[in-house]
């Protein structure tokens, strides 16, 4: 399969969840990105188009810390509880973003329901 065929694969499952998948102001859409080396979650309420909440690998003390990417995953899982946490919101809806649900998505996701968030 080439990269081609397989970028367009999880575009066209990304669409298919995003058409049932929406977050509101009370239960907004937790969302993951997930590059070749670092992965991001964003906590979005789709009826204003507002991103409330934000973490990465990329962030100062994810990136500080040592470990495997599933490791660093799960750290930003937890760093978007927090965040979300703060913000008073305790359930999100999941929205892996047409990745399959294993690995780093999977960590993400555990290390966000550590932290409080309801999915």
């Amino acid at each position: 399969m080439n990269a081609q065929t397989k970028s367009a694969r999880r575009t066209r499952i990304h669409y298919g969840i995003r058409k049932n998948v929406s977050g509101t102001a009370t239960r907004p859409r937790l969302s993951v990105f997930r590059s070749n080396t670092d992965i991001y979650a964003q906590i979005i309420d789709d009826t204003n188009g507002t991103t409330i909440a934000s973490a990465s690998s990329k962030d100062k003390d994810i990136k500080a810390q040592s470990g495997s990417k599933a490791d660093k995953s799960k750290l930003v899982g937890t760093a978007i509880a927090r965040k979300a946490a703060e913000l008073g919101l305790t359930e999100v809806v999941f929205d892996r973003g047409g990745y399959l649900y294993h690995g780093r998505v999977k960590s993400l996701a555990d290390g966000a329901r550590e932290g409080g968030l309801k999915f």
